[in-house]
């Protein structure tokens, strides 16, 4: 497994990290906690450490599971959570980043987690009307205090943080990025360089579409959140083009004798050259098969083909 320490941190993470959100048990078909226990025990094993969730996950069934999986192990364990996404009585989705709500969120998160002090407490999503500086000085007092180590963004924009000043605490930022989905590239490069914050990619895997299982005529059940057209991948000129990608990404696999996640795991870090990656795991295998995407490098010229492929334009 190969390592960074985001600036301004003593935190050292894996470049591969166990997204939890599968584990909340919603929207990705069918979940066995046995098999998420392995999976976490396995992962901690194999060196990855960075585990990140949210409190909305399953409604915090995400944070429980992952509290009660890592207890004995915690200390080789970097905990990553988030806060701001708030469900109504309807069950419609709102973010809230008001001081109130974070003081509550943090506390309900850190009983959920069974733990005094988070690694990484993240901005889920910015609620537009509460101020950054506002935000950030709650962080800051909830640092002070000792209930969390750092902080981070989740979602954000170049604009969202352009005119601020950050603190040094402030370490990271994280967006979706994937060879099925670039659109964030250009702000992930700016917003690293200019803001010298730590870049965690999630939706690596374009949410499974690029481990080459799916077909044009592939039809989700309805306990899977990619039934909805909202998850573009999957459908219209979106997905033929994923396909298109995916085909070349086979290509590759049969050349080199890796597997399509671990292609498109090693392409992201070898493109881009910095940051750590998030993928979604539901059980044992995927943890084995992703961690097989490090020890190696993709040649010069299939990152180009893949880079080419994954910007061309679909009629």
């Amino acid at each position: 497994m190969d390592y960074i320490i985001l600036d301004n941190s003593d935190l050292k993470i894996s470049q591969l990290g166990f997204g939890c959100c599968p584990m909340g048990g919603h929207g990705w078909g069918k979940i066995s906690s046995k098999e998420l226990k392995n999976a976490v025990l396995l992962a901690l094993d194999k060196g990855v450490n960075l585990f990140d969730t949210a409190d909305v996950y399953g409604f915090g069934e995400s944070e429980r599971l992952l509290g009660q999986f890592l207890k004995s192990r915690r200390h080789e364990a970097i905990i990553a959570t988030k806060f701001g996404v708030r469900i109504d009585n309807q069950g419609k989705a709102f973010y809230d980043n008001s001081p109130a709500w974070i003081e509550n969120a943090l506390e309900e998160s850190l009983k959920r987690l069974d733990v005094d002090c988070i690694d990484l407490y993240q901005i889920h999503y910015l609620d537009g009307k509460t101020p950054l500086t506002d935000i950030i000085g709650v962080l800051e007092n909830k640092r002070l205090e000792g209930k969390i180590r750092y902080y981070g963004f989740s979602n954000i924009t170049l604009k969202d943080i352009y005119e601020h000043i950050l603190p040094k605490e402030m370490i990271s930022f994280q967006l979706e990025y994937s060879l099925a989905n670039r659109s964030n590239e250009e702000k992930i490069i700016k917003i690293v360089q200019e803001k010298k914050l730590g870049f965690i990619s999630w939706g690596s895997l374009g949410q499974g579409m690029l481990s080459g299982k799916y077909k044009i005529d592939t039809v989700f059940p309805k306990d899977d959140r990619r039934n909805r057209p909202t998850y573009l991948n999957f459908y219209g000129n979106k997905f033929k083009k994923n396909l298109t990608i995916v085909e070349e990404m086979k290509r590759i696999s049969d050349s080199i004798g890796k597997t399509l996640p671990q292609i498109a795991i090693r392409w992201l870090l070898d493109y881009l050259g910095f940051g750590a990656i998030l993928v979604g795991i539901k059980n044992p295998d995927q943890i084995s098969e992703n961690v097989g995407a490090f020890g190696w490098h993709l040649k010069q010229n299939e990152v180009k083909s893949l880079n080419l492929i994954s910007k061309k334009e679909i009629d």
